[in-house]
């Protein structure tokens, strides 16, 4: 075979290739646009009907965290339990809160800052995994009160630590494990957090008094006279 023969050959065996790559570009394109695509926009409204429900900072929804006088006045906090300021606004409304707890109905949200609080959404699992046991205030308590010490903590080491705060509170750990991992418990916190972007939190603590947003409370006094100031408004 001449050397022009040759070369003839392995032209017509690279276009030959080009076809055979071009056309299956084709069969993948016609995959993706007719198969592929279709699940993923199956996939957008599955995830968009199964986000669940949020609600504005008037409705108190039977999967809120409440206290305090069902027909009160709705105060909404929404909190990240890493947040010092946070931890701050959890103090004042304790010492307020015997003389406010009969006028107002007080609503937790979640909003954990994960960028900023590497610890905030487990916290936040685990205080609901003690709320599916009927204990998330007490929970809510430990965290905010001993929230300098676990936040100091490796990953591995505030999970320990939030657990020994179930086991105080006499709960079951293996079930709260459990729990933590279920779809239902994840959705409520970023049903939670969707809410609080959509009622304009940017920030916690974020507080809403009779669906208005008010002042970051600086003592206990603050939240008291925010109270009367509304009741008498």
């Amino acid at each position: 075979m001449s050397k022009r023969e040759e070369q003839r050959k392995i032209r017509e065996q690279k276009q030959l290739e080009q076809t055979s790559r071009q056309q299956r570009q084709k069969v993948a394109a016609k995959i993706a646009l007719y198969v592929i695509a279709p699940l993923v926009v199956i996939g957008l409204i599955y995830s968009f009907l199964n986000q669940g429900q949020v609600y504005s900072t008037v409705e108190v929804a039977d999967v809120d965290h409440t206290r305090g006088n069902p027909n009160g006045m709705p105060l909404v906090v929404y909190a990240d339990f890493q947040c010092p300021a946070c931890a701050n606004e959890h103090r004042f409304m304790a010492q307020a809160w015997n003389s406010i707890s009969a006028d107002v109905q007080l609503i937790y949200r979640h909003f954990p800052l994960s960028n900023a609080h590497p610890h905030a959404w487990t916290a936040a699992t685990y205080a609901e995994a003690a709320g599916r046991q009927g204990k998330f205030w007490e929970m809510y308590d430990a965290l905010f009160i001993n929230q300098t010490y676990w936040s100091a903590l490796s990953s591995a080491d505030a999970e320990a630590e939030f657990e020994g705060y179930l086991t105080q509170l006499g709960l079951d750990v293996e079930q709260a494990r459990t729990d933590i991992q279920s779809d239902e418990l994840i959705q409520k916190i970023r049903n939670d957090q969707r809410g609080g972007n959509r009622s304009g939190v940017r920030s916690t603590p974020t507080l809403f008094l009779n669906g208005k947003p008010v002042p970051i409370p600086r003592s206990a006094t603050d939240i008291v006279n925010m109270v009367k100031a509304e009741l008498s408004s």
